[in-house]
């Protein structure tokens, strides 16, 4: 069992740090060591103990639910997960397509500096109407469209990205920014092409497609925000799961 009364929060980068970092750490220091289905703090209680508000409580959790530290279960709670044997790299859609022996190409819909709406503004966690960049391209492999991406960057980031060369893969332009992304969280459903989906992507409208939805993470910071819509014909998501 964890006592509040005898834990410190550790302050990351001293008292200027991020507060669901320290919130992070703080949770990271209580359940370290626990056993597996161990409980990890409530957002409510972490909410009344920081007087923060929950969105930052959450980014904190979510944080470490992606490391695999917690494990969310729904109607229950928060608790300490099993030891993952191996953690995927993190690959962008060219180093994806190399894995599977195929060459990438994209072509650029949109670039341009937009303001952040209230859904893209909570999960790069900036204000409402903070600049980002909006980047739309048809990716293809082989010369086969494989997928359509719609990418979200926190502007302060990738300063003066909109005044180069467009670059060719992304993952590589945040890594010359130190923030490639570290880890990302990844949620999955099947849905239809609509008109605009099936035209680039050489499809029949209503046919099956398997939409993506990404937010990457360098560091402490969430670095993007990325859908996409993959043809299911062309397109296998591969998992390998077992115990741990």
């Amino acid at each position: 069992m964890y006592t509040y009364a005898h834990l410190m929060v550790r302050s990351v980068e001293g008292e200027r740090s991020l507060k669901h970092v320290q919130i992070r750490e703080y949770v990271r220091e209580l359940v370290i060591g626990e056993s597996p289905g161990a409980s990890a703090p409530s957002e409510r209680e972490l909410v009344q103990k920081f007087s923060v508000a929950r969105a930052t409580v959450r980014q904190a959790l979510d944080a470490l639910v992606a490391e695999g530290l917690l494990v969310r279960i729904p109607g229950r709670g928060t608790f300490v997960a099993r030891p993952r044997r191996a953690q995927s790299p993190v690959l962008g859609f060219s180093e994806e397509m190399a894995r599977r022996g195929m060459q990438a190409s994209s072509e650029t819909l949109l670039l341009g500096r937009e303001k952040a709406g209230p859904t893209i503004a909570r999960a790069l966690a900036i204000k409402e109407g903070a600049a980002v960049v909006h980047w739309r391209r048809l990716r293809r492999g082989d010369g086969v469209p494989i997928c359509i991406e719609d990418v979200y960057l926190d502007e302060t980031i990738v300063p003066g990205m909109l005044e180069r060369t467009t670059p060719t893969s992304l993952y590589a332009e945040l890594a010359t920014r130190h923030m490639r992304p570290s880890w990302v969280d990844d949620t999955f459903r099947a849905d239809v092409a609509n008109i605009e989906e099936a035209t680039l992507l050489g499809l029949s409208v209503g046919v099956p497609v398997l939409r993506r939805q990404r937010k990457s993470v360098a560091g402490d910071r969430y670095v993007e925000v990325c859908r996409s819509v993959y043809r299911a014909d062309r397109y296998a998501l591969h998992l390998q799961l077992g115990p741990s």
